[in-house]
């Protein structure tokens, strides 16, 4: 069968149970409409809040580990095929994405739907601030205490204690 005529499978509908986690620490709320995806592969710490219609796509590889005493708002989407790693005291504003693959380009004869994944991942270490809105693409380190404006497309790194902002992101100055 062709690539391009494969039958299409459900992902399953995101339902978890807290014993399903690789690892949950104490405290944890998940607000209701979270979804989670090979959960069996996510470690949370202690104290994290997830909020409403957050979804956390796991995936059958690599993973997704929460450091403790993060926040993560309202219609978030994590995906993390390439490994995320989100550090301690993160604040993680609604409606923020982070992705760790995307399609190669393989030719114009091919359609991108089809073409070969390429996984790169995320990292957002300690104390750090993501606005609302924040679009985080594949490879990218964001550095300890860095503050990413509202809106931002974050495509390369970022130093530490930075504060970035824009499409795509750039730093405007570093915290004092």
């Amino acid at each position: 069968m062709s690539e391009s005529h494969r039958p299409r499978q459900s992902h399953g509908t995101g339902e978890f149970h807290l014993a399903d986690f690789s690892s949950l620490g104490e405290g944890v709320v998940f607000e209701p409409g979270v979804l989670v995806f090979h959960p069996e592969n996510i470690e949370i710490g202690k104290d994290v809040y997830v909020g409403h219609y957050t979804i956390l796509k796991g995936y059958y590889k690599n993973k997704m580990v929460i450091g403790e005493g993060t926040w993560i708002g309202q219609q978030c989407f994590f995906h993390s095929a390439g490994g995320l790693l989100i550090g301690r005291n993160v604040s993680i504003g609604p409606g923020v994405k982070i992705l760790t693959s995307v399609h190669a380009e393989e030719g114009i004869h091919k359609p991108i739907l089809h073409s070969r994944l390429e996984f790169a991942p995320v990292t957002i270490e300690d104390n750090c601030n993501i606005g609302v809105g924040v679009i985080i693409l594949p490879g990218v380190t964001i550095a300890q205490g860095t503050l990413v404006g509202a809106g931002a497309v974050v495509n390369k790194d970022l130093p530490p204690y930075a504060v970035a902002a824009g499409v795509p992101a750039r730093v405007i100055r570093t915290r004092p």
